[in-house]
């Protein structure tokens, strides 16, 4: 009986983890016409942001004791992992191909094993060193150095941009997931999930409100239509999408899938998201790749996935200070966290 249920959770929680991963990796291919419409990538960023929170008002209220017991955290998350990935990567796409943006995002797992070497002064395995090396020649491709960097210079440190805030976002769930941890004693319950990521989402779009200063866009392209490979879509619909599917439901079923999994197999599932994007930007965008930046991108996503399931070394010694709260990403963790796109 109970290995029974165990099965049919896992099964659910894989269904939803590859949901989150295509709704997820839609955004990119959903946003882009509108930019290309004429919507500044700022303003496509806040009307995502901002709908989102809008829904997610109901869950902010029942988890209002946030507000009061996490304060910081709240406003870390909202700055780095709302406004930072999203602002960073929207305005990405506006200059380089959807799929190449999120592979260049995909280097986040990397980081944060800089994090933990260089910052926490912990060493780290092997096989995570690997994962680095192997990310890091994959993008090389991806973005072909050898032609002097075949895509615009500024859209890739833009999805740079993205994926340092990305790190922020892999921190931060880590300063929450820690306390948590401990003696039965000491345990302090951790902040609700869904309860960070509503006020993420309502501190992003106050953020980016004064970022993006809405009060200026031109309102009426949303009424219109948006080009998507030579074919119009309703600008309304595109932006629904975003919202209701790329945002909030991306974001629940993710949550959910991680508690029905282990966040290492929900890490793993989460790797296709670059997967979908790409395939959808050729489907729908008619955004094709050259053989060698696909072959490019499997390296990455090669790379990614050995990051993410390599855990650091446990530490011989003290951990040296300058890590704060933040300090011990531990492997579930950072396979776990992710923003969204």
């Amino acid at each position: 009986m109970h290995a029974s249920r165990g099965t049919q959770k896992r099964s659910a929680g894989l269904g939803l983890a590859l949901l989150s991963a295509f709704a997820f990796g839609g955004s990119g291919v959903a946003a882009k016409p509108l930019i290309e419409a004429g919507l500044d990538p700022l303003h496509v960023v806040w009307l995502r942001v901002a709908g989102a929170a809008v829904i997610m008002l109901p869950i902010a209220w029942r988890h209002r004791n946030l507000v009061r017991e996490r304060p910081a955290l709240l406003a870390g998350f909202g700055l780095f992992a709302v406004a930072g990935v999203q602002a960073c990567y929207f305005a990405a796409i506006s200059r380089i191909p959807v799929g190449v943006a999120l592979l260049v995002e995909y280097l986040a797992p990397a980081l944060v094993l800089g994090w933990v070497r260089f910052v926490q002064r912990r060493p780290v395995t092997r096989a995570a060193a690997l994962g680095v090396v192997l990310a890091v020649g994959g993008l090389a491709c991806v973005v072909e150095v050898w032609a002097g960097l075949g895509f615009d210079a500024l859209g890739l440190l833009l999805a740079l941009g993205a994926a340092c805030c990305q790190v922020g976002y892999f921190v931060l769930s880590d300063h929450g997931g820690q306390e948590g941890k401990g003696d039965d004693s000491q345990r302090v319950e951790p902040p609700h999930p869904l309860g960070v990521i509503a006020y993420g989402l309502i501190v992003g779009a106050l953020v980016l409100t004064v970022v993006a200063r809405p009060w200026g866009m031109d309102w009426s392209l949303l009424g219109g239509t948006a080009g998507m490979n030579g074919n119009g879509v309703p600008a309304w619909l595109l932006l629904g999408w975003i919202v209701l599917i790329a945002t909030v439901l991306a974001y629940a079923t993710g949550v959910v899938s991680v508690r029905m999994l282990s966040p290492q197999v929900a890490g793993v599932v989460a790797c296709l998201e670059a997967v979908i994007a790409t395939v959808l930007a050729w489907v729908l965008l008619g955004e094709h790749l050259s053989a060698p930046q696909l072959i490019g991108g499997f390296v990455v996503l090669t790379g990614a996935f050995i990051a993410q399931s390599a855990a650091p070394k446990p530490p011989s010694g003290p951990v040296a200070a300058g890590g704060g709260a933040a300090a011990g990403v531990t492997e579930g963790e950072l396979s776990a966290g992710r923003a969204s796109h």
